[in-house]
């Protein structure tokens, strides 16, 4: 499984922004599909997952403010990030799982401005 993560950027606090995951590969083993962030300092942190019922589920942290989806006919994924706070700025992770592996897409950066 191959994952590409895209639409980071640098936007003010209270802003938006929508970061996708582009997935190829052995996708139909696939499990769950997930956002993970880790700031400077910090450990890599669980954003959000959905999996293929689909159910989501999301950080504290970021509850009411992300949504997580996929579009299964583009084996795409996406996080919508709406009121953004100086606190989401990270690098993204998209990652993807199965029965026996985690596969992780290289991160994008959010920074997100006071």
């Amino acid at each position: 499984v191959q994952l590409q993560a895209s639409g980071g950027g640098l936007v003010q606090a209270g802003g938006s922004l929508r970061l996708s995951c582009a997935a190829s590969g052995s996708i139909f083993s696939i499990k769950f599909m997930g956002w993970y962030r880790q700031a400077p300092g910090k450990q890599r942190e669980l954003v959000a997952f959905i999996t293929p019922s689909p159910t989501t589920n999301y950080a504290d942290s970021v509850k009411g403010r992300f949504t997580i989806s996929r579009d299964n006919t583009k084996n795409t994924m996406y996080l919508q990030m709406n009121s953004l706070k100086p606190e989401d700025t990270a690098v993204y992770y998209c990652a993807a799982g199965d029965i026996s592996s985690t596969y992780w897409g290289k991160g994008t950066q959010v920074t997100v401005s006071s």
